[in-house]
């Protein structure tokens, strides 16, 4: 009895080191990161991220689980409130199991760097 709780712990630790393991960021993402500027839109179904540069829309993964949180600590009343953002991430295709379909790529955010209700006038003017 004593070997098998042995091996089922071992079994469950080896499956969350696989897990953790598989979760780590690839080598060529990283090379990849950049820093954008747009806004975001948050809620129960969609989190999409709009660049200022020319309106492209992209799914948003938060890596960091801090884009969320921080969005949420502005206390909007309703959700998909804008707010005008500047992120370091990188852009991975979107995975269509998960994703509405209107997105072909996704924004994984790596760093929040600025978030703001204020939006600047114009395309995010700045």
């Amino acid at each position: 009895m004593k070997l098998f709780k042995q091996a089922t712990v071992f079994i469950m630790l080896s499956g969350v080191i696989l897990t953790a393991c598989n979760r780590e960021e690839k080598p060529e993402a990283i090379s990849n990161i950049k820093i954008v500027k747009g806004l975001y839109s948050f809620g129960p179904e969609m989190k999409s991220f709009t660049f200022c540069e020319d309106g492209r829309e992209y799914w948003v993964a938060d890596s960091v689980k801090n884009l969320e949180l921080s969005y949420s600590n502005l206390n909007f009343e309703k959700p998909y409130e804008p707010v005008y953002v500047e992120l370091q991430g990188y852009f991975a295709k979107s995975d269509t199991a998960t994703v509405a379909a209107d997105f072909d790529s996704t924004l994984v955010v790596t760093k929040v760097i600025k978030i703001s209700k204020e939006i600047p006038e114009g395309p995010c003017a700045q």
